[in-house]
């Protein structure tokens, strides 16, 4: 059985559902990658997905944010495929949640 995972949002939790329901195996928040450090090696700037598809081999991030925030997350996933291109992040904005609540029944995706 697998542990059940602290969300930070009720869209992640959906979402993990979702994945569940079709037997996608995920992994919540697993990996942070550090994006800037300090003169003496302290990290200033990282990035955690907030899911890991281990046989899709892609990050997924889930952002129901303001704009303003979204941009932020955006700068920090642009310089991770600057720093590592081999990793693949996906983005699932509010309106593909709404997409997915609608075609799928979720809850609250939004």
């Amino acid at each position: 059985l697998r542990p059940v995972a602290e969300f930070a949002h009720s869209s992640e939790r959906e979402v993990a559902s979702l994945f569940d329901s079709y037997g996608i195996a995920w992994d919540y928040e697993p990996t942070t990658f550090v994006l800037e450090r300090d003169d003496v090696g302290n990290p200033t700037c990282a990035f955690t997905p907030d899911f890991y598809l281990p046989d899709f081999d892609t990050y997924v991030e889930i952002t129901t944010l303001r704009q303003s925030l979204v941009t932020r997350k955006h700068r920090k996933i642009r310089m991770l495929a600057t720093q590592r291109p081999d990793i693949r992040v996906k983005i699932l904005y509010r309106k593909d949640l709404e997409r997915l609540g609608a075609k799928y029944g979720l809850a609250d995706a939004a």
